[in-house]
């Protein structure tokens, strides 16, 4: 084992280029699923927190259920539209990163959209009396309830983060595994592991840990800079 972790650390610091090729795949997929979960799911939330409509609560408890529903689950629904006699076939976008990068918005959307939709809820009992004294639009008042609750929804954005970059069963199915292509961190090291190649697992879990210690850190910091500024 302390072998494997030399070995490990080795190709850290020599910066295997098969290594760094499977990060950049992973952060491509991950961070572009993010960015688009993050534009969709964010206006949803706040429209689900501040309107009253036929269908609502059927809604929420839908968002609330995709939450938790099984990767593969996703990866299977994305992979029949995504073949060749699929809907979207057309597309040939099976076994690329475009595919992957689908599959992983379809499962970070729910989650920042259900996430988001409670936290401003919660401040939107505050301010409602006053949006609707000021008599703001619709659009002005979801902006200025996103922006008033911008460092409590990091909460929703690093869940959607920590969602898409540890995800395996829906990328795996989509993308393939394929080496060069379409192979993430999270694939490789269920493969490689399975495969007795710990060196490179244990690389990649190294790699994989330290990006969600550095995405907490930074919102951390971020929370501890709000709390002293607004007090």
């Amino acid at each position: 084992m302390f072998t494997a972790f030399q070995a490990a650390l080795f190709l850290l610091a020599h910066l295997d280029q098969g290594v760094m090729g499977i990060v950049l795949v992973s952060l491509e997929v991950s961070l572009s699923a993010l960015f688009i979960g993050i534009v969709l799911g964010l206006p949803i939330g706040a429209f689900l927190a501040t309107e009253e409509f036929a269908g609502r609560k059927a809604i929420i408890v839908t968002l609330n259920t995709l939450m938790g529903v099984p990767t593969v689950i996703v990866g299977v629904i994305v992979y029949l539209l995504l073949s060749r006699s699929g809907p979207l076939g057309i597309w040939g976008m099976l076994f690329t990163v475009k595919g992957m990068i689908l599959a992983q918005i379809l499962l970070t959307t729910p989650l920042i959209a259900a996430l988001s939709r409670q936290i401003l809820e919660d401040s939107w009992r505050i301010h409602r009396d006053s949006f609707l004294a000021l008599r703001l639009p619709q659009l002005s008042r979801l902006k200025w309830l996103i922006w008033d609750c911008r460092y409590s929804l990091t909460i929703a954005v690093l869940a959607g983060l920590a969602r898409a970059i540890s995800e395996v069963g829906a990328v795996m199915i989509v993308g393939g595994n394929i080496d060069h292509a379409t192979r993430t961190m999270t694939t490789a090291i269920a493969l490689e592991t399975s495969k007795g190649d710990l060196p490179l697992a244990l690389a990649l879990g190294i790699i994989l840990l330290s990006i969600v210690l550095l995405a907490n850190l930074f919102i951390f910091a971020v929370r501890q800079i709000s709390e002293r500024r607004y007090g």
